[in-house]
């Protein structure tokens, strides 16, 4: 029998003990402050968020939190990132060490940014 179906970010968090629960409302408010008019919204049962695309999504699994995709950074937040890399495009935020908010927050920025000129080329693509 599959698992039931996840509709809403809100029944998504409500999955998970309390002190996880905590930490998920954080990366969902950083997200919201960074990318406000980002639509909001359950795939592959996780948070998602789109802006010109896929933006950012997050999943809580037994030693971590996921954060999906992983910008391609360079200089200083390149670095930063490197410590919390997992797989290919994904960033793992231990749960037993506090969030790096203003690191989520620069990842959806730049993120935003990608979004944004891919975008853009695909616009002059489409003018050609």
């Amino acid at each position: 029998m599959a698992p039931p179906k996840i509709l809403t970010v809100d029944a998504y968090i409500a999955g998970f003990p309390n002190d996880i629960q905590k930490m998920l409302k954080q990366i969902r408010t950083t997200i919201k402050k960074a990318a406000p008019d980002a639509e909001e919204m359950i795939s592959y049962n996780m948070p998602l968020y789109k802006w010109n695309g896929m933006l950012v999504s997050f999943a809580a699994w037994k030693t971590h939190i996921g954060f999906y995709p992983s910008p391609k950074a360079s200089g200083e937040l390149k670095t930063q990132l490197l410590a919390y890399e997992g797989a290919k495009a994904t960033l793992r935020f231990p749960l037993d060490k506090p969030l790096p908010i203003e690191l989520i927050s620069e990842v959806v920025i730049l993120r935003m940014k990608e979004n944004l000129a891919k975008s853009k080329s695909n616009q002059v693509y489409k003018k050609i």
